[in-house]
């Protein structure tokens, strides 16, 4: 026995392992519609190189307009799709991990009680941000795609309950680092998740639902932000928009014909506004299930691509451009860099 013992070799002789070359750290963000997490190392160059993804539609807002509260079948969900997240977790083993809750744990009379059981039972301890926190997040995870050049830019993240936007000098946040400046930033209770509960789809006369929905959310991108005096500079094309949400990486799917979707076909390409708006038009002439055959949307958006387009179309009339910049990143990112700067790796 004390043979085999020596024969074992010491810690400091062991070959170092991926954690010790790579320190890995984790974001999880539990948002209206959706369960993501995401695991990265910092590249060396200010930057993340992911290891891990997952991601899924868990629809935690559902009701949620109407109750006030998460409902059963919600938070089941929810809790089977953070089940995977933790176990993901547990064989990763990252040095620090950041979970954060919007929107729908934020309204809910509830949410505390959901979170204190996630806790509880699977070790994760979620923070409940504010619409701001989140805005700013949004920021520094999509800070490498601004343009240099761009006096100003807009930062859109549709989510499922709600919508964010955030106004910035790209150049100020480039400069900035994990405190990145926002010139403003608002925030308005229109989502994926609650619009399609408040003006479901109808199954006749698409387009005339289509226009008047778009027109009321134009209204209310109007009260977001007081930031009317910009609105010149992007009409001269002195400023560029940014779209973080699943609505627009799978509007740019969509459009590129991918057989399966792409992250990296879709993070940072320039999408004309003409063609997504071609793209919005393309899908609202299809029925459900056509929506869900496409790869790039799936059976559990396929009745949400097309409201998250009209939020969209209702921000660039209000917003006017020729083309935004996708973003297949965000809130997690932000998290991850946040973590990283915290651990000394950024």
């Amino acid at each position: 026995m004390n043979k085999d013992r020596r024969a074992q070799p010491s810690r400091s002789d062991r070959r170092p392992g991926p954690r010790s070359r790579a320190p890995l750290y984790a974001a999880l963000d539990l948002g209206t519609n959706n369960c993501r997490l995401l695991m990265a190392a910092p590249d060396g160059a200010g930057g993340l190189r992911v290891v891990d993804g997952f991601s899924r539609i868990v629809r935690l807002g559902e009701g949620l307009a109407h109750t006030g509260r998460l409902s059963e079948s919600a938070m089941a969900r929810a809790y089977q799709a953070l089940v995977a997240c933790a176990e993901r977790i547990e064989a990763r083993s990252p040095v620090a991990i950041g979970c954060v809750a919007t929107q729908a744990c934020r309204a809910a009379a509830n949410g505390e009680v959901f979170l204190n059981r996630v806790r509880k039972d699977l070790g994760l301890d979620f923070q409940i941000i504010s619409a701001e926190e989140e805005a700013k997040l949004s920021v520094l995870g999509c800070a490498s795609l601004l343009e240099h050049e761009a006096e100003h830019a807009m930062i859109v993240d549709i989510g499922g309950g709600s919508t964010e936007i955030s106004w910035v000098s790209p150049q100020a946040v480039l400069k900035g680092g994990l405190e990145a400046p926002i010139l403003s930033w608002g925030t308005s209770p229109m989502g994926v998740v609650t619009l399609a509960e408040e003006e479901p789809e109808p199954d006749t006369d698409q387009h005339a639902w289509y226009d008047a929905l778009v027109e009321r959310l134009a209204e209310a991108v109007l009260k977001i932000g007081d930031v009317q005096h910009l609105r010149q500079a992007f009409a001269e094309g002195r400023g560029h928009i940014i779209g973080t949400s699943g609505t627009v990486t799978s509007l740019a799917g969509v459009h590129l014909d991918l057989p399966r979707y792409s992250r990296q076909r879709v993070d940072g390409m320039w999408f004309d506004v003409a063609d997504c708006r071609a793209t919005i038009a393309k899908l609202l002439a299809q029925t459900r299930e056509e929506r869900a055959a496409n790869a790039c949307i799936g059976k559990d958006r396929a009745d949400l691509v097309v409201i998250g387009g009209a939020i969209l179309d209702a921000v660039l009339r209000v917003w006017p451009a020729t083309r935004i910049r996708v973003a297949d990143r965000g809130l997690r990112e932000g998290v991850l860099m946040r973590l990283m700067a915290q651990k000394g790796a950024a």
